[in-house]
């Protein structure tokens, strides 16, 4: 395993560009994370980043792509959840009465232009035609594509101080990925990092398990998580990889100061290639029969090891840090034979 690229070990303190606080809390935060610099170098037509277009009619979204081209949320429960949680609806469509007057229609349909959305009333095949299942009882509602922001402005976020960043290796399941971003909202994490490809997106469903976190939060979207982590460590990141497979527990690992720490996907863990890039690894104790925790819930016990550790030393970093591991011998375990099969209890 490579212990850091080109050699050279940076201190715990980092050096961080811009001062953002500790753990994140900077005003690189916003809304959607709709951070300025990101907003004025995105160039206008941009794929995944402008409003789409409705389906032609008798073409059904497809469902899978997630956040992609703008999610369209279905159902009067969903309708009313988007509401309290604040989504970024744009559009709503409502069927035309039918013989009289649905109530339960009319209020969302009075919620949702006191919220300035724009309200359209339109003909039952209409909705039919861009519904995904067929159960969208009479209401359908457009949020506004999820901007995500990049890798440095996570960096930017992180400041110079001690700071969290969760990498998720191809994580899929978007209820795992939203609860994965509250946990790191919650402890003041400085962002989340995943894959561009065959990983969770924001969509509704990370909207809703996140409880909305994934507006205050950044979560950068990058095409080599490799490379990714190699930046994190040119910014005083040291990275470290959970696997219920290495020899060190979590309570004797570097868990603390600036950690860009690794998480594997649901199925197969962390990939042979991210766990090369990774400083070191550890796994989370336990006494019972079941094979692991999901991934959700192995994120959250370690991110809270983190924020206990970061407490403890007031914002300093821990006294287990990572240059004096290395220093004294910290002892890498072996991972030539890693796989980290993970059971999904979620």
């Amino acid at each position: 395993m490579a212990r850091r690229q080109g050699g050279s070990k940076p201190s715990r303190g980092g050096s961080g560009h811009t001062p953002g606080g500790r753990g994140g809390r900077g005003s690189q935060r916003s809304q959607g994370y709709q951070g300025k610099r990101q907003q004025d170098a995105r160039p206008k037509g941009r794929p995944g980043h402008s409003q789409q277009q409705a389906p032609r009619s008798g073409q059904r979204p497809d469902a899978r792509r997630g956040g992609s081209r703008g999610d369209l949320i279905e159902g009067r429960r969903a309708a009313v959840e988007a509401l309290e949680l604040g989504l970024p609806v744009t559009r709503a469509l409502i069927q035309k009465d039918s013989g009289g007057a649905d109530p339960a229609l009319t209020e969302l349909a009075r919620r949702l232009a006191a919220d300035g959305v724009e309200v359209e009333r339109v003909a039952k095949p209409v909705l039919d035609s861009l519904s995904s299942h067929g159960a969208h009882q009479g209401i359908m509602l457009r949020v506004r594509p999820y901007r995500y922001a990049s890798l440095r402005d996570v960096i930017d976020a992180a400041g110079e101080g001690n700071a969290l960043v969760i990498v998720l290796d191809h994580v899929t399941d978007e209820g795992n990925f939203g609860a994965i971003v509250r946990t790191a909202e919650v402890v003041g994490a400085a962002g989340v990092v995943v894959a561009k490809s065959r990983a969770a997106r924001v969509g509704v469903g990370a909207y809703k398990t996140s409880a909305g976190a994934v507006m205050h939060l950044p979560i950068a979207q990058v095409s080599n998580l490799a490379s990714a982590l190699d930046e994190l460590k040119e910014h005083g990141f040291w990275a470290g990889g959970a696997t219920e497979h290495a020899h060190d527990l979590v309570w004797d690992a570097p868990v603390s100061g600036r950690l860009a720490l690794v998480m594997g996907s649901e199925g197969s863990g962390i990939s042979r290639l991210v766990r090369e890039h990774c400083d070191f690894e550890f796994k989370l104790p336990q006494r019972g029969m079941v094979e692991s925790l999901n991934v959700a819930q192995a994120t959250t016990a370690i991110a809270y090891e983190w924020l206990r550790r970061d407490m403890a030393q007031g914002g300093a970093a821990s006294a287990v840090s990572g240059a004096d591991a290395y220093e004294s011998g910290y002892d890498l375990p072996d991972v030539s034979d890693f796989d980290f099969p993970e059971t999904d209890l979620g």
